[in-house]
């Protein structure tokens, strides 16, 4: 098969597409034609200082497609069904193999290239807001780096439950802009605005109730900063590729609380499993929204990585083999 591969951590220009062996099918597992690979920021991060688990190696955790072969232990999904599926690698290639607990069927008529975006982008976001942030309907919640895919997931996800007002931040406001459909009140452009005078000038000095935070590093701080008594910061990422250095006595005054949240942690419970589906359903609903920024062949997976990192996209880059 097909696949993007590196042999050594590095930029995007590392990966190289390259024919290799097919995958096997576990006895609890199902192998898939991928139709959709859409690529997570821990894709690029695992790309850049993650550990190569195989050689060469093949990232990615989220891709799409039809199952074309199903493990003998195997009763929840069948030959023929497309599923979205979630693994701790192997994505970016034309064939996957991945345990069958790790598949998700999708609704017939869904668009796939949308399904292959949900598991771990609505699931994370979802986990982040409802139960480690605990958020409420009529509170505040601010968004970092509001047009990643955790991002607009999110907003959409607050704006659902009836959150009091949405804050997110982003690179410029042309992607602000662009989030105001999704349900975003006030935009924060961290290029050029100082973002926890932003937010308490927003939110009359009371700060925020959630923050969601994929970005970690230096801006972990301010969105301790940012919060209001009995605030609460979900932290799910380093895409700011810093050292996670807080002062942690600064959440004392205010009652504030700060989690670590990884949605691989529990990924095999009923809970998010159950989870997963719903927002797959809801999807194919209409009732939230995929946003899918650009498409690019598997055979240009050096460009979609880079074009990732170039801050430039609003929701999900997705790669078809």
């Amino acid at each position: 098969m097909k696949a993007a591969v590196y042999y050594e951590n590095g930029g995007p220009e590392v990966l190289k597409y390259e024919e290799i062996p097919d995958p096997t099918c576990h006895p609890k597992g199902v192998i898939i034609r991928v139709e959709a690979i859409a690529i997570e920021g821990g894709d690029t991060l695992n790309r850049w200082r993650g550990p190569l688990m195989t050689n060469p190696h093949v990232v990615g955790y989220q891709a799409a497609g039809e199952i074309i072969e199903v493990g003998e232990q195997v009763t929840n999904v069948k030959v023929g069904q497309k599923v979205a599926t979630v693994n701790n690698w192997g994505s970016h290639a034309a064939l996957r193999s991945v345990p069958a607990r790790n598949c998700w069927p999708i609704p017939e008529g869904f668009d796939v290239r949308k399904a292959a975006a949900i598991p771990v982008t609505f699931g994370t976001a979802h986990d982040c807001l409802f139960e480690f942030g605990r958020m409420k309907k009529g509170e505040t919640v601010l968004v970092q780096a509001g047009a990643s895919g955790v991002g607009v997931a999110a907003i959409q996800l607050a704006k659902r439950a009836g959150a009091g007002l949405i804050l997110a931040t982003a690179s410029s406001d042309e992607r602000l802009e662009k989030l105001k459909r999704l349900g975003l009140d006030h935009g924060i452009n961290y290029t050029r605005d100082d973002v926890v005078k932003e937010v308490k000038r927003l939110t009359d000095n009371k700060g925020v109730d959630v923050v969601v935070d994929s970005v970690g590093g230096s801006t972990l701080q301010g969105s301790i900063n940012a919060l209001a008594y009995r605030g609460r910061v979900s932290m799910v990422g380093a895409a700011g590729r810093e050292p996670m250095v807080v002062d942690v006595g600064s959440m004392m005054g205010g009652n504030r609380s700060l989690s670590g949240v990884f949605l691989g942690a529990e990924i095999g419970t009923d809970r998010v499993h159950d989870n997963i589906q719903q927002l797959i359903e809801d999807a194919a609903r209409g009732e939230l929204e995929v946003v899918i920024d650009r498409e690019f062949p598997l055979s240009e997976a050096a460009a979609a990585h880079a074009y990732i990192e170039s801050r430039q996209a609003v929701g999900r880059v997705v790669m078809v083999p």
